[in-house]
């Protein structure tokens, strides 16, 4: 939701008034003229004129905050908030995410500096899992998500983590399937106090003109699919699950996370790679 970019933009203002502070009053809207091209779910709201030397929207920033959004149904919070809590602290986190051999990526270890779940203000059966971390793998939270997941569901114990964080128990990662990226968001992004953010009273009003209607349209998609589900679910799972459980193999037929094929260790995925790179190697 707090996404930053760099741009290099043209100025309204000549080099010698730019060096000036108190002439960013007279600088292009920049909000207002990118917000005009861009679609109406991705909104400009706050802009740096100002940014430090050599900053870099990505390596620059200190920390990320990342949501992920839930539904209780059939899970067991409690059992969830306490595998989120093994996550905290600088760990390899290798058996939690994608590897690709042509990043090359010989260090896995990433620094958690908060893990929870936590129940949302949007209905007492919403809850989201809030992580922040300097930073993160590819595909790294959806993994973690997933694994959360078989905790709340009951088919793993919170323990799981631990052990999966246990490069030498788990050289490599377990197939498992990752969580679905529709809920997840990036909340926010910290950056050093050098970087100062300023917005107009006006963008303010239009930005949450526009999303209030957005707002509204997707309440009422939620109302219409909320209709269809109740219409063709058939009654015994109602009465048995809840009307928002997941969809769960039984316990019978789940096959546990230690006891599945793991995949390729990241050290073999790297060198396969660059062997295959090699000259005279297709």
């Amino acid at each position: 939701m707090n996404q930053v970019i760099s741009l290099v933009v043209r100025s309204n203002l000549t080099q010698d008034e730019m060096a000036n502070p108190l002439n960013d009053v007279k600088e292009l809207d920049y909000v207002k003229i990118l917000n005009k091209v861009l679609p109406e779910d991705i909104r400009i709201h706050s802009i740096c004129l100002r940014p430090p030397e050599g900053f870099d929207a990505r390596f620059s920033c200190l920390s990320r905050h990342y949501k992920y959004f839930f539904e209780q149904a059939n899970l067991n919070i409690e059992k969830m908030q306490q595998a989120a809590s093994y996550f905290v602290g600088e760990q390899d986190f290798r058996n939690f995410c994608k590897v690709d051999g042509s990043k090359q990526i010989v260090n896995y270890k990433r620094k958690i500096i908060s893990s929870s779940i936590e129940r949302t203000k949007f209905g007492h059966k919403t809850y989201v899992f809030s992580l922040r971390g300097s930073a993160f793998l590819w595909h790294q939270v959806r993994s973690m998500m997933s694994i959360l997941f078989l905790v709340g569901q009951e088919l793993e114990e919170p323990e799981i983590v631990r052990k999966l964080l246990d490069v030498k128990l788990f050289p490599g990662r377990p197939n498992y399937t990752i969580a679905s990226p529709l809920p997840l968001v990036l909340y926010d992004c910290e950056f050093d106090h050098s970087v100062v953010w300023s917005k107009t009273l006006t963008s303010d009003r239009i930005q949450f003109t526009k999303f209030n209607q957005i707002w509204v349209d997707l309440g009422a998609k939620y109302t219409i699919a909320t209709t269809m589900k109740h219409v063709i679910e058939p009654s015994e799972e109602r009465s048995k699950n809840g009307s928002n459980n997941y969809s769960t193999p039984g316990k019978h037929s789940y096959t546990r996370i230690e006891q599945r094929e793991c995949l390729e260790a990241p050290d073999n995925i790297n060198k396969r790679w660059l062997r295959n790179r090699a000259p005279g190697c297709k």
